[in-house]
């Protein structure tokens, strides 16, 4: 029983120390890796070699795939190069399974040593983030030597001998029991190294250790299938062609399965070398074979697997990933981009509103508060998806933008709120009262609404870029915004001195929507103040200043 428990914990610390090299090496270069995976990727060829190096990187083709469904889902990556790509993780991770049967223990002490010491003195730095990799790298070390040692005694066990003898080389049922070697461990790597050490223990065969090799592989495309399950359907789409083309390559083996062990046998290499080495031949062939197929599937893919037409109801979050949590860049990406989407509704409620100010448009009151409703779920969701980053793991950059996207997202909730009640004032003067502003007034707030959508435009590309000379453009709009107001308001009174009817009876709806418009010109433009924070202090207290001596 003490046996068979060292060898679960050897797994179990094997699959620790992957995840340790995986999300520390998403923290120092998950930008770096989203656009190698995410962009320029329109050659299938590209997108192969892409997931090969990804995955050497990250040390789990899992990874990788968690990775490219989620690229997929939020639509950065067309699913045809995302197959490509996952073909590749297939070579990468066969790859790093041979690397990592080297005699490496002397590097796994100096590893783990040298690891604590940066992760524990610079923590939240680059550096050490990379001895947070240095001490997974050494855990996984570690972790196959005890695998080994581990093993050893359950080989020599009469019942682990009566049980693997019952595999007698069939592989339907071997390929079986090493999908579900790797479904327990959670990783494919530890099911192959663990059937390479049984193999080189002479408890299997190797017929039976290469059924379990090739189940191993399907038990990764099983767990990354089942691990979108919460994605939607362009997500899951990669995991089903991935698990197909896993499946297929069972079916391409089996006709020459029996010459090519007769080959392999004939070699004179240990066992776990021949198993290793068939690993990383399998998954190569197979995947070079399938590679130019991979148009075909994606098409297959997205029709067992199609998009569901979204119901009427609120806006879902297209880009708010679960699984890029452990990765603060890359989940505050994903923030950004769904708090991007807020903006764009926002614009779509101004234009609304600049219709019906100019009698484009008379009932829209239906549709301004389905955006609302839209805003509203936007917010909420992006409120909650930075709630489980706990700052206190963030870097200090990290954690500067995860403030940036919290402000912005309330400042867009509150300026959908602000539209909505400016158009029902509106509607309410034209239907109720059936009184409308003069063609002078009209014009003067048309003329201040378009300028506002003009710096909402400008703040979220500042808010995106964090152009400095762009902030400093913004500010120099708002001011010619706040400048602008004020002259309209005092054109206004000169209206009323004139006594112009329509100017009497919508004066102050006329006043108050030029209030209103500086309100939201304040919250559209103070993504400016966060990029400007620190290289600009003095304009920024010169404008705040401005601000304090020109408020209402």
């Amino acid at each position: 029983m003490l046996t068979l428990l060292n060898l679960l914990s050897a797994v179990a610390l094997l699959i620790w120390g992957t995840h340790i090299v995986r999300t520390g090496i998403l923290r120092v270069y998950g930008t770096n890796l989203r656009h190698v995976i995410g962009q320029n990727m329109s050659k299938k060829w590209l997108a192969f070699i892409a997931g090969i190096l990804v995955t050497a990187m990250v040390q789990s083709s899992n990874a990788t795939a968690m990775l490219v469904t989620s690229f997929v889902g939020q639509g950065l990556m067309a699913l045809t190069p995302a197959l490509a790509t996952m073909l590749g993780a297939d070579v990468g991770t066969a790859l790093m399974a041979r690397v990592l049967t080297f005699d490496l223990s002397w590097l796994s002490p100096l590893l783990i040593f040298l690891g604590v010491i940066f992760f524990l003195s610079r923590k939240q730095t680059r550096l050490g983030q990379m001895g947070r990799v240095s001490i997974g790298l050494g855990l996984i070390i570690l972790a196959l030597q005890l695998i080994v040692e581990a093993a050893a005694p359950i080989t020599h066990a009469q019942g682990v001998k009566v049980i693997f003898a019952s595999l007698t080389g069939d592989i339907l049922l071997d390929a079986l029991v090493g999908a579900l070697f790797a479904m327990i461990s959670y990783s494919s790597l530890a099911a192959v190294l663990l059937t390479a050490t049984l193999a080189g223990a002479a408890v299997i065969s190797l017929p039976v250790a290469i059924g379990l090799v090739i189940g191993a592989n399907i038990g990764s495309g099983i767990l990354a299938f089942m691990s979108t399950s919460m994605q939607n359907a362009a997500g899951r789409q990669v995991a089903l062609g991935s698990l197909l083309y896993k499946l297929i390559g069972l079916l391409l083996i089996i006709p020459v399965l029996d010459p090519l062990v007769h080959w392999i046998d004939s070699l004179d290499f240990s066992p776990q070398e021949m198993v290793i080495g068939f690993h990383l031949l399998y998954n190569t062939a197979r995947c070079l074979i399938l590679l130019p197929s991979v148009g075909p599937m994606a098409r297959l893919c997205a029709w067992l697997l199609p998009e569901r037409p979204e119901v009427n109801g609120t806006a879902k979050p297209r880009h708010l990933d679960p699984t890029a949590l452990v990765t603060p860049s890359l989940a505050l990406a994903n923030a950004a981009r769904e708090t991007l989407r807020m903006g764009d509704l926002l614009d779509n409620m101004l234009d609304a509103s600049l219709d019906v100010l100019r009698g484009k448009q008379t009932a829209v009151t239906q549709e301004m508060r389905r955006l609302t409703d839209d805003v509203e779920a936007l917010y909420s969701a992006i409120k909650l998806y930075l709630a489980q980053m706990p700052r206190e793991d963030l870097g200090e950059h990290d954690s500067r933008r995860w403030a940036e996207i919290i402000e912005l997202a309330i400042n867009l909730k509150l300026a959908a709120d602000l539209i909505e009640r400016m158009l029902r004032k509106i509607q309410q003067q034209k239907t109720s009262q059936r009184r409308s502003f003069s063609e002078e007034g009209l014009e003067d707030l048309a003329g201040l609404q378009q300028q506002l959508i003009a710096n909402l435009r400008l703040g979220l590309s500042v808010f995106l870029s964090g152009d400095r000379e762009s902030a400093r453009q913004l500010l120099r709009e708002k001011r010619r915004f706040r400048a602008q107001e004020r002259r309209l308001a005092h054109a206004h009174v000169s209206r009323l001195q004139r006594k112009i009817v329509q100017s009497l009876e919508t004066s102050s709806l006329h006043l108050e929507l030029i209030a209103d418009m500086k309100r939201l010109n304040s919250l559209f433009c103070s993504s400016a103040y966060v990029v400007l924070e620190t290289a600009d202090t003095g304009a920024l207290a010169v404008d705040d200043m401005a601000d304090i001596t020109h408020s209402p």
